[in-house]
């Protein structure tokens, strides 16, 4: 693979709110960055504009490899190796476990390819393959929650971007959830940026932890180095 992110001097808002402040971003290849902060600290203003659904006003964002995706429509995204798992999930609830994996792998041309790569998400969400008949309203909040996951890894990212994939979630099955991004990364090489606002949890399965306050940088250090900074928890993250 070759994952890996980087931003540079990014800005960003709605019409003449800032929320994004000069975001200097590097997100390591085949690693795992956590930004933490609290609500209202930018952390989906950022993942919108890493991915197109906001154009910044300054800075750019690039590929490891060199690529720029300042521009780049958010439909275009998939094509440049970067896929979105949006809060709440987005799973589409009238259509089969089956028919929303295969949506994520629609820009595939060889049905072939999209095939084995579907077999090998039910082999990864053993529970998708047990119910990949049901109907999206009828998954439980976990479930769902690996059905907009194995959907984004349908696309075959280098990048993968994770927007609050705990929320709701029961504690057990947030674990299980956010252990599948360790283990996706120690198998595939897959480059992440995760959203989260279990912070111990987001921390706790990082390699690099930043923290946002107020559309700024204030901390970027290894993970573990930021879950022991008590007086930056307690001033950044309420812990």
């Amino acid at each position: 693979m070759t994952g890996g992110l980087v931003l540079d001097g990014v800005s960003a808002g709605y019409g003449a709110v800032q929320v994004l402040h000069n975001i200097d971003l590097t997100v390591a290849e085949g690693s795992i960055t956590a930004v933490v902060g609290a609500n209202g600290a930018g952390k989906t203003t950022l993942l919108r504009t890493i991915t197109g659904q906001l154009r910044p006003s300054a800075g750019s964002i690039r590929i490891k490899d060199g690529r720029d995706l300042t521009r780049v429509p958010v439909e275009e995204m998939v094509r440049h190796g970067v896929a979105l798992v949006p809060e709440r999930r987005g799973v589409i609830t009238e259509l089969t476990v089956e028919e929303n994996l295969r949506l994520g792998g629609l820009w595939r041309k060889d049905r072939r390819a999209a095939d084995e790569v579907l077999a090998q998400m039910y082999e990864l969400f053993e529970p998708l393959a047990r119910r990949r008949k049901a109907a999206g309203h009828q998954l439980s909040g976990g479930e769902r929650q690996m059905l907009a996951l194995g959907r984004a890894l349908m696309a075959a990212p280098e990048n993968l971007l994770l927007d609050e994939p705990s929320l709701g979630l029961a504690p057990k099955v947030s674990a299980q959830i956010l252990g599948m991004l360790r283990r996706l990364r120690d198998d595939t090489g897959l480059t992440v940026l995760l959203i989260e606002q279990n912070v111990r949890s987001a921390l706790a399965v990082a390699d690099h932890g930043v923290v946002l306050n107020l559309g700024r940088i204030v901390a970027s250090r290894p993970a573990a180095e930021l879950a022991e900074d008590t007086d930056l928890r307690h001033t950044y993250l309420g812990f």
